[in-house]
């Protein structure tokens, strides 16, 4: 199992940790292990369930026990996953997130099943190189999200979950046709003036999706992309207005971002972050939206945003609604036989891994 780095230190390693192995005895003969627990390894059995799926089980689960029962089971695992006590916690709300997290996945004993994700392809055309990253969720710690684009969006979707978001659902969505310029730095420490952009944005969308609709109504379609249009919940983005013509804006960025200078940034006052440690210049920022929800993914919507292009290997996402930020790094560990065989291939995967936790 690879777990993301200790919260918030989304710039460090991957860890690993050994699950089960299996020795190969003669032909056809093998033995099983589980290296769940800290008693070391002992019994376990593993099933091929169908194609690129399998599922492993522990004979022996009392081996997964402490002497100190669960109270001690608690903080063993609080250290390992967290980097920390109990008593370095004092959010009342962290506490019971944590708390749920443990309860959820001490239950399985092990007893899991797996089953095959593919690395997103890649297109020159590309903003940045798809894959896996590290990303800050607040109070549910750091989380991996695969980033890939689909023609003229990019998608952020969850390979590991919390009580609130499961694994499998698109947290962040980004419409790369609409370019957001960012007012300057003094500005953009003001809050409102951040929210006043995303939303004249968001309305304009609306606008864009009734006359879209009436079009279509009318008998008039749009030019295809590489995927169906987005479901009516989604938020496509229209372009932000700024001072000049709306190409003048976008044609700096790509000057900036091609020289590599970048544009200065910075949070606005009030948005929480577990990281205070981001970069201070991006290349380019678009309007996005993000999945929130309530605990056991009750009444979900995707809320507007702002995604923050950094560099090659980080990116950030200002959570409007949330006056929140995520700040996510590349993964950097590679990962044999992991390529989709074909985009279709990998589209199928994100529609079973979504329809799993939907």
């Amino acid at each position: 199992m690879y777990l993301p780095p200790h919260d918030p230190h989304v710039d460090d390693p991957m860890r690993f940790k050994p699950l089960f192995r299996i020795h190969l005895m003669e032909r056809k003969s093998a033995t099983v292990e589980c290296m769940y627990g800290h008693k070391g390894p002992h019994n376990g059995h593993i099933q091929i369930v169908k194609k690129d799926e399998f599922s492993t089980k522990c004979n022996q689960t009392d081996h997964h026990r402490m002497s100190g029962g669960r109270q001690e089971e608690f903080r063993t695992w609080l250290r390992e996953e967290w980097g920390r006590t109990l008593e370095d916690i004092f959010h009342e709300h962290m506490q019971e997130l944590i708390l749920m997290k443990f309860i959820y996945t001490s239950q399985y004993d092990n007893c899991l099943t797996y089953r095959r994700i593919y690395l997103p392809p890649s297109h020159p055309e590309d903003l940045i190189k798809p894959g896996l990253f590290k990303g800050t969720y607040g109070s549910h710690g750091l989380e991996i999200v695969m980033l890939s684009f689909h023609g003229w969006r990019a998608r952020g979707t969850k390979i590991t979950g919390d009580p609130n978001i499961p694994a499998g659902q698109q947290t962040v969505e980004i419409d790369l046709r609409h370019r957001i310029q960012l007012p300057d730095v003094e500005n953009l420490r003001n809050f409102n003036e951040l929210s006043r952009i995303v939303l004249e944005v968001r309305e304009r969308v609306r606008q864009e999706q009734q006359e879209g609709g009436r079009e279509a109504g009318e008998g008039h379609g749009h030019q295809g992309s590489r995927e169906p249009p987005p479901p009516s919940k989604e938020l496509d983005a229209a372009p932000a207005k700024d001072s000049g013509e709306p190409g003048d804006a976008a044609a700096a960025g790509e000057q900036s971002a091609q020289s590599g200078q970048g544009q200065p940034f910075v949070l606005p006052a009030g948005v929480s972050s577990r990281n205070e440690d981001y970069p201070r210049t991006c290349r380019m920022c678009f309007y996005g939206t993000g999945l929130i929800a309530g605990h056991g993914f009750t009444s979900p919507e995707r809320t507007p945003g702002v995604f923050i292009l950094f560099d090659e290997d980080r990116f950030g996402f200002v959570w409007l609604e949330l006056k929140s930020f995520s700040l996510y790094s590349r993964v950097q560990a590679t990962f044999r036989n992991a390529d989709a065989p074909s985009p279709q291939a990998f589209d199928e995967m994100l529609k079973n891994i979504q329809a799993l936790t939907s």
